[in-house]
């Protein structure tokens, strides 16, 4: 691998000096239960290949938080076990890894596997949130809420891949929860109608009975929450390797100043980019946007209150402050990667 590439930089041996963890998820079982495409489990060495090939680790107007590789959670596949019981045990196995970064001071990301994955690994964070800022009972627990990308809402009631952030609602209270990417006509309406009701939110907005958007009238700042990027939500002309193919998806311009504005903020605690299916990623272009958005989310992040060592960093690489024209330039540029090329 090239010394220029961002993977060249990676720390696999010890977090020593990180900032941020690579949480690998191989487990597709939920999809399947679903009735998804199979192959999300090879997705996270998918991911590292793409990685591989893909970023350098100077970027212009970028200095990246430093990055720990903790390797895969092993997924449960005993025969004598239901699916059921397989994929709680594997949930418990990405909660016990999840819950350890946190406990070193790292912000996790997540490569996966079936989109349910989200579901232990938010709660993870949930769990270090309300350790770090408890609350004292009568008062309600401290708030999380979160923010997806995806053409799924994902809140069925059965197990499996359909069902994450209805579990997060009904069973860790969290909300508010936005979904950027929605697709109607593959959400029943009783998923839409129940996603409404619980105070989820449709790009921002909620909905009225007639199904309009409507503005909610103060729906606050978030102070904690969850970022969680289904590739699904990407055109299949750009994005085939993925358990559910999107005929009418976003491109990559609609999400990523969207995706950088979130990374930025000081609200996030961890992130995660699913569904990552290269059993069928016709020359591994799935993988490849998948490396590309980790680096926008990443590029975010190092510009955002959580990169926390990145500035430091920056300060000793050099004595003497930097030339004005290149300081300049620098901004110029991170300016130009941030803007929304769709204002409203």
């Amino acid at each position: 691998m090239s010394a220029a590439r961002f993977a060249s930089r990676i720390h696999t041996d010890s977090p020593q000096g990180c900032r941020v963890a690579l949480l690998g998820l191989p487990d597709d079982l939920g999809v399947r239960m679903n009735g998804g495409r199979p192959g999300a489990a090879l997705g996270p060495p998918s991911f590292r290949h793409a990685l591989s090939r893909y970023g350098v680790h100077d970027p212009l107007g970028t200095e990246f938080p430093l990055v720990f590789d903790a390797g895969d959670v092993v997924p449960s596949a005993d025969p004598k076990l239901t699916s059921e019981a397989n994929l709680a045990r594997t949930h418990a196995r990405v909660h016990e890894a999840a819950s350890a970064l946190h406990a070193l001071g790292l912000f996790p990301i997540a490569i996966g596997g079936g989109h349910d994955l989200t579901l232990p690994f938010v709660q993870a964070a949930i769990e270090a949130e309300r350790k770090r800022v408890p609350s004292t009972p009568p008062a309600p627990p401290t708030p999380f809420g979160g923010i997806y990308f995806d053409a799924h809402l994902d809140v069925r009631a059965a197990a499996g891949s359909g069902m994450p952030f209805r579990r997060l609602i009904e069973d860790h209270g969290v909300g508010p929860i936005s979904i950027t990417g929605l697709q109607p006509l593959v959400n029943s309406r009783e998923h839409v109608r129940w996603f409404a009701e619980h105070g989820g939110l449709f790009d921002g907005a909620t909905i009225d009975a007639a199904g309009n958007p409507v503005k909610p009238a103060n729906p606050g700042p978030l102070t904690a929450g969850f970022l969680s990027l289904d590739l699904d939500v990407f055109d299949q002309s750009i994005a085939p390797g993925v358990s559910a193919m999107n005929p009418s998806g976003a491109m990559p311009r609609d999400i990523t100043p969207r995706l950088l504005r979130a990374a930025a903020s000081p609200w996030v605690r961890c992130f995660d980019i699913m569904e990552l299916c290269p059993t069928h990623d016709e020359q591994g272009r799935t993988a490849r946007l998948a490396a590309h958005m980790f680096l926008v989310f990443l590029t975010g992040f190092a510009s955002g209150p959580q990169a926390g060592k990145v500035e430091e960093r920056r300060q000793s690489k050099s004595k003497a402050a930097p030339q004005a024209s290149q300081s300049t330039l620098d901004e110029a540029v991170a300016a130009l990667l941030r803007a929304d090329p769709f204002p409203k």
